[in-house]
């Protein structure tokens, strides 16, 4: 049953979405029924709040919530008790890593867990680091988007490594 605030939304979600210059005989495209976390294939194990936060508007809100939720999973995963970037330095470090992301049979396996070791220390200093410390971050929905993508990555990542 369609109610008046689902209607209500879908016109809100219209006059937020970007402008498109066309020709005077090219039609306007239709408006996908779907969510943008469908859209950019936001991973489904995301805590709801993330997608509550990024829906009211609050993208810098939700970046930090999704990426506090990666470092609780790692935390869980490897029963350490680090927090931040020292948490995944440590924590997927090629020499002994507690989570190994591959059998590191190889230069080539190995340098992929040092890549991801680096990408999810990355992650919390360049992107969940100054949203907890910062006041005037963007609430740009791409920008959230694609950070949202980002965690959704790492948390995939994990997953085919056998860490669910």
């Amino acid at each position: 049953m369609t109610t008046a605030f689902d209607i209500f939304e879908q016109i809100v979600r219209r006059t937020q979405a970007p402008t498109i210059t066309a020709t005077e005989d090219a039609a306007e495209p239709p408006m996908s029924p779907l969510h943008p976390f469908e859209l950019r294939n936001i991973h489904p194990g995301m805590p709801v709040k993330v997608r509550k936060l990024f829906d009211d508007g609050h993208g810098a809100e939700a970046t930090f919530h999704a990426f506090k939720f990666v470092e609780k999973i790692v935390q869980k995963h490897s029963g350490s008790r680090e927090i931040g970037r020292k948490l995944m330095m440590t924590v997927f470090g090629k020499a002994n890593p507690i989570i190994k992301l591959n059998g590191l049979a190889n230069p080539s396996e190995e340098d992929e867990q040092e890549g991801y070791q680096f990408m999810f220390a990355g992650s919390v200093a360049a992107i969940r680091n100054p949203g907890g410390h910062e006041i005037t971050l963007s609430d740009d929905p791409d920008v959230c988007l694609d950070h949202l993508a980002f965690a959704s990555l790492l948390l995939r990542r994990l997953e085919r490594a056998g860490y669910k």
